[in-house]
């Protein structure tokens, strides 16, 4: 077992999350909080940081750091489809092509911002709870009310800046982030725009869609 930046590695997820977090093909909502729901975004700059190494793992071409290392490439194996960046959590909504490769994302991501969070307010140890949880999306008529659900988890969802709905809404377009399998069951940007602010008569929808991604 390792022990990086607070994180242990293999550690196992929930019982209801086992079957779920190596498959194929398949859709997921992954979310991980702060370590005894302390913040883990104190500034402008941290959400920035933390949305930069989307565009690290997951640009079109790979990319590379100090001494011309090359940094990890998940693009071909897996999508960013929507997310979302909270004061003490963050959520992210994936589509896994190749069976393992959402494990090494999150890792890496989550030990990367670790990493900076730390050297940045002069901090040690783990930042995050634990590993982050996931649950797979099993039925198609799910998907759309997961992104409506991670789009509106912040009160001024429409302004808000560290969520991809900018990018739904193509106010900033963004190589990295894949939305298309959401677009493609709307008509159109407008269309996408009123069903996630018509969030009052899917309510129930959405209270169901809570209980169903892992207990969130």
């Amino acid at each position: 077992m390792v022990h990086v930046c607070g994180l242990l590695y293999p550690i196992r997820m929930p019982s209801r999350n086992i079957q779920k977090i190596d498959l194929s093909d398949t859709y997921y909502h992954a979310y991980a909080r702060g370590n005894s729901q302390q913040k883990i975004f104190l500034d402008a700059q941290d959400y920035r940081y933390f949305i930069g190494l989307f565009a690290r793992y997951l640009s079109i071409g790979p990319k590379t750091g100090k001494a011309d290392v090359v940094y990890p490439h998940y693009r071909d194996k897996i999508e960013l489809l929507a997310y979302c960046l909270m004061k003490n959590h963050f959520h992210l909504l994936l589509f896994q092509r190749d069976q393992g490769v959402m494990k090494k994302l999150m890792q890496s991501i989550m030990i990367s911002y670790c990493r900076y969070f730390n050297q940045k307010y002069k901090k040690s140890g783990g930042l995050f709870e634990s590993r982050y949880k996931a649950s797979a999306i099993g039925a198609d008529e799910y998907l759309q009310h997961v992104s409506r659900y991670i789009h509106l988890n912040p009160r001024n969802y429409r302004g808000y800046r560290y969520s991809s709905l900018r990018q739904y809404l193509d106010v900033e377009p963004a190589e990295w982030l894949q939305p298309q399998k959401i677009q493609a069951l709307f008509a159109s940007t407008a269309d996408y725009e009123t069903f996630v602010s018509d969030y009052e008569d899917q309510q129930r929808m959405l209270d169901n869609i809570k209980h169903e991604l892992a207990g969130y």
